[in-house]
């Protein structure tokens, strides 16, 4: 049995072409018929139609891939580390000023 030694590449698409999948699907297509005309599984587009059912506008950020919710929780980790640096400033801040009064 020969090794494999080429991975095997997988296919990318972009948002928009993901959105004119689910868009054709949600017209009144079958999803079997977009699938084959695409050359997709059927099981891409439900996973799709379930990703942007879930983030709406936020599916497919990022090279078309899926808005997560780990995205999003290091989205607001960004934000707290962020605010806590703001307090922590102005603390400081506040403390200077009452120091100097």
């Amino acid at each position: 049995m020969a090794a494999r030694t080429a991975a095997v590449k997988r296919r990318t698409f972009t948002r928009e072409f993901k959105l004119k999948v689910i868009r054709e699907v949600e017209a009144g297509k079958s999803q079997a018929q977009v699938a084959r005309e695409y050359q997709i599984t059927e099981n891409t587009i439900s996973k799709w139609r379930r990703q942007q059912r879930q983030y709406q506008d936020r599916a497919f950020a990022g090279r078309g891939h899926a808005y997560t919710d780990e995205a999003r929780l290091h989205e607001l980790e960004r934000m707290v580390g962020r605010l806590t640096m703001e307090n922590d400033f102005l603390k400081k801040l506040l403390q200077k000023l009452a120091s100097e009064s």
